[in-house]
């Protein structure tokens, strides 16, 4: 089991790994939290948890309900409550997400059967997200009835780009070499690294500033003057991270997640000492309250969700190299991100 020293035991890890199965629904899917509804991205973020924790039985179960609840087109719903879609419109990013729990999966199993009866689902999914990549390499975020929603969004697109090259290492597994996804990958880092003005940014959202990092995908030098420069905005000496810099707010998955992007850049005190700073949220039972308002000391939203239990979870994990997939946010066993400048770069256009 993960575990880092002052931060979180074992025994706090699979009590947390236990939090997250109770909550399962008997279907596979894995809500906010329980009565809550589920998303696909988040519900993945869960099923990575319990892979990390060894609760592999339950981590397929999440992944085979990804594949029942997948339609015709290869998408999924944004939002569904207790098996009823509530919300039909599609989310690039929530497509592409799959790709990196099945990786994540395989990295900790070596259950090449398992990729194998998954890859129809990954690749479906995935080719819905690039079916909404724009011709500057950014990926809209939405697909509505309406058609393709213009707007890309940083920390969707960062997370799609780790599917990507997550996706293009199954690929690989199985003997399905993927071009036209490594070079879809390499237009959106591309994009996302020297084209900022494509992209919607939330510069008062901490994911927008650490996002980018995880996967490795961010040159050493860029990555650490992105962290460096918005500390002081989004940190909070002996809380954790800040959701939105306008608010006394921090919140738990933003934490963790930060301490998965701090690991990038081998700054791991750093991303140790977020980890424990961050469990001020954790309840008696191993679950996490989302945040806390921090000048009145209020939990809000008053809710313990999977997906903070599940970020704290991998968090562990990653810096305390337990499981095989400890790496994964590093970008480790994964394709090269590199692009080289050619006639496909739509840096002319912009210009």
């Amino acid at each position: 089991m993960p575990s880092v020293d002052g931060a979180l035991t074992e025994a706090q890890a699979r009590q947390t790994a236990d939090s997250i199965a109770r909550t399962q629904l008997r279907s596979g899917a894995i809500p906010w939290f329980v009565g809550g509804h589920t998303d696909p991205w988040d519900h993945v973020q869960g099923a990575m948890a319990l892979s990390a924790a060894g609760r592999l039985d339950e981590a397929e179960r999440a992944y085979m309900w990804s594949a029942s609840a997948q339609r015709p087109d290869g998408s999924w719903a944004i939002r569904y409550q207790d098996e009823v879609v509530h919300d039909p419109h599609t989310d690039s990013n929530f497509c592409a997400y799959l790709a990196t729990g099945v990786w994540h999966h395989w990295l900790v199993t070596g259950d090449r059967s398992f990729v194998r009866q998954m890859w129809p689902t990954v690749a479906r999914g995935i080719e819905v997200a690039l079916g909404m990549q724009r011709p500057d390499g950014a990926i809209a975020w939405a697909r509505t009835d309406a058609g393709v929603e213009p707007e890309a969004l940083v920390t969707g697109n960062a997370s799609i780009h780790l599917s990507l090259r997550c996706a293009t290492a199954l690929a690989e597994l199985i003997g399905e070499a993927r071009p036209d996804w490594e070079l879809a990958a390499g237009r959106l880092r591309h994009a996302l690294d020297d084209h900022p003005q494509l992209f919607s940014h939330k510069a008062t959202h901490s994911m927008d500033w650490y996002y980018p990092l995880l996967g490795g995908g961010l040159a050493r030098g860029r990555a650490e003057s992105r962290i460096d420069e918005h500390w002081d905005v989004f940190v909070v000496a002996g809380l954790g991270a800040r959701c939105v810099s306008t608010n006394p707010w921090v919140t738990g998955a933003e934490t963790c997640e930060l301490a998965l992007a701090l690991d990038t850049i081998g700054r791991t005190g750093e991303a140790r000492a977020q980890l424990g700073a961050m469990q001020h949220l954790r309840h008696d039972d191993g679950s996490y309250w989302t945040g806390l308002v921090y000048d009145d000391n209020t939990r809000w939203p008053v809710e313990r969700t999977t997906w903070t239990a599940a970020t704290v979870i991998l968090a562990a994990d990653a810096l305390s190299r337990t499981t095989p997939a400890n790496g994964l946010f590093r970008g480790e066993n994964l394709p090269a991100c590199d692009w080289e400048v050619s006639e496909s770069c739509p840096c002319p256009t912009l210009r």
